[in-house]
């Protein structure tokens, strides 16, 4: 199990790096995290849902990711409440205090879900959320310590010098556990060091004889591009020089799923930024409004701070606008709440898709596979039809098209075999349910060609990798980089296991 002294400290990235390592040594391995917290989150073949960070390792471990690796996701509504989805499904809305009160009840479901998972794979990486050290909540833990005894699973602790005072992060973890707690710590880890490693040797000499803990690895700020926790990312403090291609994702303050436009980051020539004020929206190419987990609240947001009129600007100038799921409800003309799914009642849309979107209590779950229709109308962006696609859906609401300026989107076959019309366009608007539609090289390569062309670019020879490819590369990369920095021999003499059986 790799726990961290705090949230960022790399405990995903490192449980991701060693189920790949796991995976190359010959082992069957998969990842677990009892409870996260996220609003990323993804669509199994299943029809369940699960963070995506345990997707992510399931990536690297070479597996389909199922949704007992996260029986527990919550997904933050507001400051203090949020929507519970126990193995895949909706429980409900909870406050902070209920929930805390509730989670108890949800011992057997995470027991039942890792035991199926062990009783199929070599090795499970579990992964701990924020620290073990957080004392007011230890009485109900089940992600932290209490799942390493519900496990009875070694333990590394993990701290980023990165943010400093890891040595004091990692010894004031340690001396808040209990003695039994403490014995199950069997190493420490200095995540995201950058420098000489020798000048680190004192403290960390001082670090095993005050805590009685070896150090098994001090490892370096891996410049590796992987999906990280969505509370935590830097993603969305990046400000490099605008390229040939300027996209701009509004950054709502309940964005979910902005994993979807990761790979325009891969693309050369591309740059993708992420804007809360309409001083820094600027003259993008292309504007997207991403999923949220508070359509309608995130709407007023965008309404109070003048991005809405500053989006209904650039579109009616022929800036290209691209809405996902929440995203493409807030393009039409109403949102309706009759069942309180959100805030309640109803309110204007921004009116650029003539469409309405009626929240439902049931959330649609299902993952589609199929393509964009043909664009011959559109403003320049003809070249995006008829591209092939695949993605999933996850949305409490139910869009339809109610004018004869708005034409279906997409054509996508659920996993129950039904066909159906996705999303809507408008001349220069383009709105979707479909997460991850842009990870496919068809649509991302025809995108972006297709805005180059309503510039009078050639994006044609830029350097387009298939994204799944380009992941692969990633976890590689990864995995490298902790085999030189951990000490392997001694973790697979902690799990009492050889360390390569091929």
């Amino acid at each position: 199990m790799i726990q961290g002294t705090m949230s960022g400290a790399g405990k995903s990235m490192i449980a991701a790096g060693l189920c790949r390592i796991f995976r190359e040594d010959g082992y069957r391995t998969a990842p677990f995290k009892s409870q996260n917290m996220a609003l990323n989150s993804f669509i199994t073949d299943e029809g369940l849902e699960m963070g995506r960070a345990q997707v992510m390792q399931a990536e690297a471990a070479g597996i389909a990711p199922k949704a007992c690796m996260n029986p527990i996701l919550l997904k933050p509504t507001n400051d203090t409440g949020s929507q519970v989805i126990v193995m895949g499904k909706v429980l409900g809305n909870m406050d902070a205090r209920e929930y805390f009160q509730y989670k108890k009840k949800l011992f057997p479901v995470v027991r039942n879900a890792y035991d199926s998972l062990a009783s199929m794979y070599d090795i499970i990486v579990i992964e701990g959320a924020g620290s073990p050290a957080e004392i007011n909540l230890h009485s109900e833990d089940i992600v932290n310590m209490g799942m390493a005894e519900m496990a009875d699973a070694p333990v590394l602790l993990a701290g980023d010098i990165d943010r400093g005072g890891v040595f004091a992060q990692l010894y004031g973890t340690v001396s808040l556990l209990t003695p039994s707690e403490r014995d199950r710590v069997k190493g420490l880890i200095i995540n995201k060091f950058r420098g000489d490693r020798s000048i680190l040797d004192p403290g960390v000499a001082m670090l095993e004889e005050k805590c009685g803990i070896p150090v098994l690895g001090v490892c370096p700020y891996l410049d590796v591009r992987l999906e990280d926790e969505d509370s935590l990312t830097d993603r969305f403090e990046h400000h490099s020089a605008v390229g040939q291609i300027d996209i701009a994702v509004i950054r709502l303050p309940r964005i979910s799923n902005f994993s979807d436009f990761n790979i325009f980051e891969t693309i050369p020539g591309v740059t993708l930024r992420y804007v809360g004020s309409t001083r820094d929206l600027g003259a993008p190419d292309m504007i997207i409004l991403p999923g949220t987990k508070n359509t309608m609240g995130d709407l007023k947001w965008m309404r109070q701070n003048g991005l809405e009129a500053s989006i209904q600007k650039a579109s009616a100038s022929g800036t290209i606008v691209f809405g996902v799921c929440g995203g493409y409800q807030m393009l039409g003309r109403t949102l309706s709440d009759p069942h309180h799914s959100e805030e309640g009642g109803e309110m204007q849309g921004l009116c650029l898709l003539d469409i309405d979107t009626v929240f439902a209590p049931q959330k649609t779950r299902t993952r589609v596979t199929g393509s964009i229709l043909p664009l011959d109308d559109t403003d320049g962006m003809d070249g995006l039809g008829n591209a092939a696609l695949e993605g999933y859906e996850i949305h409490m609401g139910e869009t339809s098209l109610t004018g004869d300026t708005t034409a279906p989107f997409t054509s996508v076959t659920d996993q129950n075999g039904m066909t159906k019309y996705d999303g809507a366009r408008g001349k220069n608007v383009f709105g979707t349910y479909i997460h991850g539609i842009f990870d496919r090289e068809d649509v991302s390569r025809s995108l972006i060609e297709a805005l180059g062309k309503r510039k009078g670019l050639d994006m044609s020879k830029l350097g387009f990798m298939d994204y799944q490819d380009f992941k692969e590369t990633q976890y590689r990369r990864l995995a490298e980089g902790l085999r030189k920095s951990l000490k392997m021999d001694e973790i697979y003499k902690i799990m009492k296991l050889d360390r390569n059986i091929q």
